[in-house]
């Protein structure tokens, strides 16, 4: 007779019980936090060898957080890029459609209007000094050199390079860096799919090649939304906004190291909210911002 009574009690508790169980895994999977503990374990055991020849991640803390751009107060800063010639960063602007010079303390020097421009996401600097621009919605590449008094450049005198995934929307490329090693571009594409392209660039006879998909490991991330390639080891750097995560990968496309944006863990106060630009300079110091126009600097500690 308990027992008569003690079932439907007992179906009463499993079943919610059960649900709650299926949506915490579903849940688990979706944000691959899985995924980051077994390799955060994996991380633990990568001898002093192996770290010094990486970039290392979780060896940097925050030094400058959430600092205002002044001027963009208005408008969303996405991608960015570190030019050894100047010794300053480039990142563009969507609302506005803008490049623009900041120095590595998060002070904005220039603005440069971007005529013609329909949503330019990702900016880099090649290995000539020439500035390339990704415009997601247009699915072009444009590269130029940047006179110094120049404000204003206008797309339609620019030589536009097809990206192709005409069906891609406003989920296209958005992150974009330069691989002196190889000689090419490398631009990382949202969503839909996601994924790591290589463009040689220039390719023979200062042709450019086509656009190729690359080999990666398994990438624990739901998105990707800028990329950085350190000159020192020729890593990848991959920003992951919707995963709060920066990833690193070997010239391989396996992940090495990873850190995570959010608040309390490598020197960060509060999360960094919708992360959209990477940058890497010649001694390892890292740069970022978040939309709207938020400024970030991490250092190694010593």
């Amino acid at each position: 007779m308990s027992s008569a009574h003690f079932r439907p009690s007992a179906l009463r508790w499993l079943l919610p019980l059960s649900l709650l169980l299926v949506a915490g895994l579903a849940l688990v999977s979706y944000r691959h936090w899985d995924d980051r503990l077994l390799f955060w374990l994996k991380q633990l055991d990568m001898s002093v060898a192996e770290r010094e020849e990486s970039v290392w991640l979780p060896g940097y803390r925050a030094v400058i957080q959430a600092r205002l751009l002044r001027g963009l107060e208005d408008d969303e800063a996405s991608g960015l890029a570190y030019s050894p010639v100047s010794g300053t960063l480039f990142l563009v602007t969507g609302k506005l459609p803008r490049l623009v010079e900041i120095s590595t303390e998060g002070d904005v020097l220039r603005q440069v209007e971007l005529v013609g421009f329909a949503n330019p996401e990702a900016v880099e600097v090649l290995g000539d000094g020439r500035i390339a621009i990704v415009d997601e919605r247009a699915r072009t590449l444009s590269a130029f050199h940047l006179p110094p008094k120049v404000t204003r450049i206008e797309v339609a005198s620019l030589q536009q390079i097809d990206l192709g995934f005409a069906r891609a929307g406003n989920k296209g490329f958005e992150g974009l860096a330069w691989d002196g090693r190889h000689n090419r571009l490398l631009l990382a594409k949202e969503r839909s799919p996601m994924g790591l392209f290589g463009l040689p660039f220039p390719g023979e006879d200062g042709a450019t090649g086509a656009v190729e998909p690359m080999d990666v490991g398994h990438l624990f991330v739901r998105d990707m939304s800028s990329l950085a390639v350190d000159a020192r080891t020729g890593h990848t750097l991959v920003l992951s906004d919707e995963s709060r995560l920066l990833l690193e990968l070997d010239e391989q496309g396996e992940p090495v190291s990873f850190i995570s944006l959010i608040g309390g863990f490598n020197g960060l106060d509060a999360p960094i909210r919708q992360a959209e630009g990477v940058a890497i300079d010649e001694q390892g110091t890292l740069y970022m911002v978040g939309e709207p126009n938020l400024f970030y600097v991490f250092r190694k500690d010593s």
